[in-house]
């Protein structure tokens, strides 16, 4: 399964990073930054009307490469000028074409809350994407057991880091509340074989306490879908490839409904 490989991916990569720094140097560079009270991207999502986060995404391993050039910078500057609430930046290099320099780049671009979108598999990374300049992580229950979970949450709250718990089923969305998830997003995308189906998020939506933020992930593609999850109460929409292969993000956004 697709999930497995980059699991397996990241898990060099961050192996070869702390030899380049360890987790202790890269733990005394967070410390020197200034601390944090509150969780913007939280804020972000939770006003009212259905927030959109809008995705910095140069390829994925389901549609391939979906940007040729890639100006990331001045897309994020079309996210925010078209009123995204907050904005996805893909670090994951092996499948995503993803890169942690993106954030930094665009945190001095945008005055967005950013989503570090990688698979989190150590709390290196919780400590990295603070550094990189984050307001949020991505947890994806399938590849954490529930200590970690909870381990990952409290790292990132003691950080002023939000964390996005990302999960595919009613197990997982009981895991994600049993962790203490304020933010719990459902993948619409079938990992195993690409397939999509709204439904999902739909479904799952009454799972969820109405005080967790809910976002609804992948395949929104028209303004039927959005009307949809509208309806179902969802929060929050994360989009990728629909507005990144738009060539007026802001119109792309009226289009949609949102």
């Amino acid at each position: 399964m697709i999930l497995d490989q980059l699991v397996t991916a990241t898990k060099k990569r961050i192996e070869r990073q702390q030899q380049q720094v360890t987790l202790a140097q890269l733990k005394a560079q967070v410390a020197q930054l200034p601390a944090r009270t509150t969780f913007p991207f939280e804020t972000q999502l939770g006003q009212p009307g259905l927030a959109v986060i809008g995705e910095l995404k140069k390829a994925s391993p389901s549609k391939g490469l979906i940007a040729t050039d890639f100006p990331y910078q001045q897309i994020a500057r079309d996210y925010e000028q078209a009123g995204v609430a907050a904005i996805s930046v893909l670090t994951e290099p092996d499948y995503f074409q993803g890169n942690d320099q993106f954030l930094p780049q665009v945190a001095k671009t945008v005055k967005l809350p950013l989503l570090r979108k990688d698979f989190t598999v150590a709390p290196y990374m919780i400590y990295q994407a603070r550094l990189l300049g984050a307001s949020a992580i991505l947890l994806i229950v399938a590849i954490l057991t529930d200590q970690e979970l909870r381990a990952d949450l409290a790292l990132a709250d003691q950080l002023g880091l939000s964390a996005l718990v990302e999960a595919h089923d009613a197990q997982e969305i009981k895991r994600a509340l049993a962790a203490g998830a304020r933010v719990i997003g459902v993948n619409n995308r079938n990992l195993k074989d690409f397939s999509v189906d709204l439904e999902n998020s739909i479904q799952l939506r009454q799972q969820v306490p109405a005080d967790v933020l809910f976002v609804a992930e992948s395949g929104i593609k028209t303004a039927t879908d959005i009307a949809r999850l509208k309806a179902a109460g969802i929060d929050a929409v994360l989009i990728g490839e629909t507005l990144m292969r738009a060539t007026d993000k802001a119109v792309q956004l009226q289009e949609l409904g949102v």
